[in-house]
């Protein structure tokens, strides 16, 4: 539960979290872990959404709806992004970032 918590742990967390996943997306040239680095991205949002409303309005529910809409976002986001990667590896077969600008000639 998030009862015991402090909000500034709660933050912390998301924040590493977050920072994480930008790391993760800046460094890698894969394109299957920049995938999941926006995922992790995605759920450190998500958590702060959930906390601040807990901290803030408890007894609104609106971050926890905001949550659900991005959760959905993303489960599209992901379907579509591996799609065009299974697309990519059927055609180079590579799922490197640098071997994608081969499709242009």
């Amino acid at each position: 539960m998030i009862e015991g918590i402090e909000i500034q742990h709660i933050i912390l967390v998301s924040s590493l979290m977050f920072f994480i996943g930008v790391y993760g997306f800046m460094t890698r040239k894969n394109l299957i872990t920049m995938l999941m680095a926006i995922e992790l991205m995605l759920n450190a949002v998500n958590i702060n959404f959930v906390a601040f409303n807990k901290y803030l309005h408890p007894e609104n529910m609106q971050g926890h709806f905001y949550s659900l809409f991005i959760i959905a976002i993303a489960a599209a986001e992901a379907a579509v992004a591996i799609a065009i990667i299974i697309n990519l590896y059927r055609n180079l077969h590579s799922i490197d970032v640098e071997d994608v600008n081969n499709m242009k000639h």
